[in-house]
This record gives structure tokens, C-alpha cells and sequence, in this order.
């Protein structure tokens, strides 16, 4: 079972394995087309797509009409037809991957794990990875059975953001944010709007985890850095634009050892909206 990361040439070994399911994840912040015409394009063998947009987010308003970020969680139970859509049980391993160092598969991996499913790995470095194994692309969609795949007891936490405005004044819990630097100071006003971070928060840009090539650290480089900035994982809040790079931090976390910390899936988007929250600017 593989529950973090997983290398293209395992992979290749299990492409017509029909107890694994493989996930396109391939995601552009600024063109919500461009994964689907990515995997339509080439993907890899009885791969599927997963729209970070529709499959993996719910509506970004709640049914109080309050705004709840650009990707709020998904309802569990349409979480789950959407998993046994793609034909996943409950032993079915599933492989996440995309071509961002793992930006937007992270986020699957997450979602698996809030179900209560553990056999969910991240190829790591993705489809460059893929590429340079000689590994071929194709064009042919899978069609696979239906799954049953069940709602287990959670491995992963989440905050909401009353949780979130109460540590601005307890600060139990340290808040670190995986957006790049610039966003993190409120200098890029094409992705964020309103600019700046969560006050008390600190910056561990998620491509930080990963090495030249695109692939993740080894698990002691990844526990030294994280720890330096998270402190103790079961008192760290992760949080980034929308709750998706987030997911980002937490598999590092997950591959250096260091268990316990919590998603704020709302995010910066969801903590901006509103303007009776505190906004801090430039470096931690």
C-alpha cells in the first residue's frame, strides 16, 4: 500500500491493475480549461480526470449565502459518488498526479485521507517524472465499474475560520501559509485581489518541499526545514490561496514523519472576503 508518494516506474508496473485507479489532476489557477484539454491531449494509461473546480471542491457559496473560498471542501457523500464514479473501493489504491510538483494532486491525496481512506500515494514529480522514465502517453479514456468505496473514521483534521479568529487572540496553534512569497505579502494583486496574510502567520512556500527536479525532498531534509518552521505538527494550522497547495505542506509533513496538523480549507479566500477580519502585510 502506498500512502504518500509513489515513483513512475512503480507505477508503470500497475497500469492495468484493476485493484489501482490513477487521477489527472492537472490544474491552471488562471485557465480552468487547461486540464482537461491537457488530459485530453495525453495522459497517462487508464488515467482519469479530476476537475479541482467541480470534483474536488463544493460551491463556493454555503447555503446561508455566506462566501466559503474559491475551493471549499465537498460534501462528503457527493465526495463519495464522485470516488465510486471513478470506481474506487475500499482497497483500491489510488495514484494522484499532475503536472505542478504535485500542487493540485496533493489535494486528492488530501480528500482521500479525510474519508478515511489511506491507500492514496502522489506521483512524485509528476508527469516530468513520467517523461523523463520514457514513459509513454495516450489519448483513450478509461471506463471502469462503478466502486463502493465507504466513509471510514477521518485521517486528517480541519479548522474553520471562527477556529482561526479565535487564535488571533489565544494563539494556540502556529498558521503556515503555502502561498508564494509575493502573495504572502501582498504583492500580487492578479491572483489575490486583496493582498497579505493571516495575521501571526509564517510562509513555507509549498515548492520548498521539493527538490531541482521536481520531485520531493528526502523525508530528514523535509522534517529539518518543517520543523523550524511548524514547530509541533499537532499545534500548526495549514492554509494557502484556497485550501488546495495547503494539502501541499501536509503530505511533506506526512512524508518527514510529522503527523497531527490541520487543513483551513477556506483559506485566504475565504478569510479576505470579509472585512471585519485583520489583514497583515509584508514579511512574517
Amino acid at each position: 500500500m502506498h500512502t504518500t508518494l509513489i515513483d513512475a516506474n512503480t507505477l508503470s508496473q500497475h497500469l492495468t491493475d484493476p485493484q489501482w485507479v490513477i487521477l489527472d489532476c492537472r490544474h491552471d489557477l488562471l485557465n480552468p480549461d487547461f486540464g482537461r484539454n491537457a488530459f485530453a491531449e495525453g495522459h497517462i494509461q487508464n488515467a482519469q480526470f479530476a476537475n479541482i473546480d467541480t470534483d474536488l471542491s463544493g460551491p463556493k457559496t454555503g447555503a446561508d449565502g455566506v462566501f466559503r473560498g474559491r475551493h471549499p471542501l465537498p460534501e462528503r457523500a457527493r465526495l463519495l459518488e464522485t470516488l465510486r464514479a471513478w470506481g474506487i473501493n475500499d482497497d483500491t489504491q489510488v495514484v494522484a498526479y499532475d503536472a505542478h510538483g504535485g500542487m493540485y494532486a496533493a489535494r486528492l491525496w488530501w480528500l482521500l485521507r479525510w474519508i478515511g481512506h489511506s491507500a492514496v500515494a502522489v506521483l512524485d514529480g509528476g508527469l516530468a517524472a513520467w517523461n523523463a522514465a520514457g514513459l509513454p502517453l495516450v489519448t483513450p479514456v478509461a471506463a471502469r465499474p462503478r466502486g463502493n468505496i465507504t466513509e471510514k473514521h477521518t485521517l486528517a483534521r480541519t479548522v474553520t475560520v471562527a477556529d482561526v479568529v479565535e487564535n488571533l487572540e489565544s494563539a494556540r496553534y502556529q498558521v503556515i501559509d503555502a502561498r508564494a512569497n509575493d502573495r504572502f505579502r501582498g504583492e500580487n494583486e492578479t491572483i489575490d485581489p486583496v493582498g497579505g496574510h493571516i495575521p501571526g502567520a509564517r510562509n513555507r512556500f509549498f515548492k520548498d518541499n521539493l527538490q531541482a527536479d521536481g520531485r520531493f525532498k528526502e523525508p530528514a531534509a523535509l522534517q529539518a526545514e518543517l520543523a523550524a518552521v511548524v514547530g509541533e505538527p499537532a499545534k500548526a494550522i495549514m492554509q494557502c490561496g484556497s485550501g488546495v497547495t495547503a494539502c501541499h505542506n501536509l503530505l511533506a509533513l506526512e512524508i518527514a514523519g510529522m503527523h497531527g496538523a490541520a487543513l483551513y480549507p477556506g483559506s485566504w479566500s475565504e478569510w479576505c472576503a470579509s472585512s471585519g477580519r485583520p489583514i497583515a502585510t509584508g514579511p512574517a
